[in-house]
């Protein structure tokens, strides 16, 4: 199999007519990798993520295909690693040669469709705080970024028979917020933002678990948050089941979701002299999430 993806190599020089590399000027001691993602129907594979590394495991090059499943590198010659990965997709690995001036066409790399996670057993689960986290990213003057974290939470999971008809809900303490930074985490606790002494927690409650395939799920839900809920959907990555340390089972997963500020009524727009909000209006929430069965 390699030799098909691996034996079409053509060494053609930089600025030679015709081939692949017709009428393209490469840089000095460079040459060109290129191959097609494709599907086990030989469809292109669309934005598919690779990475190109050299013979010490350092990340030479790396992207996403083109929507005619393509990648096209110019490197310096080398020995180089190839990885490429998809969602629902077993990943490839393959190695290549470039030479100076040259092009080594790799053809035509076919992904096989990877068999999804298992499913975490019917019953009733919760959140292990210990190895789970909710974070947060919010645009600070227009520039930089805020990290940070809710310290403090607890959630419980029901998994039905069928996951689609699973529900589940977390419960916040929205004094925990934490950005390293004790002046700014008292002010985010305080009547511009969260208000924590009026809404002491944040709760998302959901009954609409939505397969989007692969290993990928849409939860929508209500999220409360200052007094307000409003329908909020978490994009998410069944990561799949396995064993702790003391031999418990485990399921994990990955989410994220966009919130905008005024959705929620927290509206402090603090304003510079420049006219720009001193905290961005759009806020990225990241879940890390372990569950385990719940204790009888």
């Amino acid at each position: 199999m390699f030799s098909r993806w691996f034996g079409n190599r053509s060494q053609t020089g930089a600025g030679r007519s015709g081939g692949p590399l017709g009428g393209l000027t490469l840089p000095a001691h460079a040459g060109v990798l290129s191959c097609r993602v494709l599907d086990p129907v030989n469809e292109p594979v669309q934005q598919a993520e690779f990475v190109l590394t050299d013979t010490m495991g350092r990340r030479t090059f790396g992207g996403e295909t083109d929507p005619y499943g393509s990648i096209f590198a110019t490197v310096p010659p080398g020995e180089y690693r190839l990885a490429v990965t998809s969602e629902g997709f077993t990943p490839f690995h393959g190695s290549a040669t470039v030479t100076e001036g040259g092009h080594s066409g790799l053809g035509d790399l076919t992904l096989q469709v990877a068999q999804p996670p298992s499913l975490p057993e019917p019953g009733e689960w919760e959140i292990e705080p210990m190895h789970s986290q909710i974070s947060f990213t919010a645009r600070h003057i227009g520039m930089a970024r805020i990290h940070g974290r809710f310290n403090t939470f607890a959630g419980a999971v029901r998994i039905a028979d069928h996951m689609e008809q699973s529900a589940m809900h977390v419960i916040i303490d929205a004094a925990s917020i934490d950005t390293n930074v004790r002046m700014r985490d008292d002010h985010l606790r305080s009547g511009d933002f969260l208000d924590v002494a009026r809404f002491p927690t944040l709760e998302f409650y959901s009954e609409r678990f939505v397969h989007r395939g692969g290993s990928r799920w849409g939860v929508t839900g209500a999220l409360t948050l200052h007094g307000v809920s409003r329908t909020v959907t978490l994009d998410s990555q069944y990561l799949g089941v396995g064993n702790g340390m003391e031999g418990e089972v485990r399921a994990a997963c990955r989410a994220t979701t966009e919130l905008h500020r005024d959705d929620f009524t927290v509206s402090w727009q603090t304003m510079l002299a420049r006219g720009i909000a001193v905290v961005g209006n759009s806020i990225t929430i990241d879940l890390d999430v372990q569950i385990v069965k719940k204790a009888a």
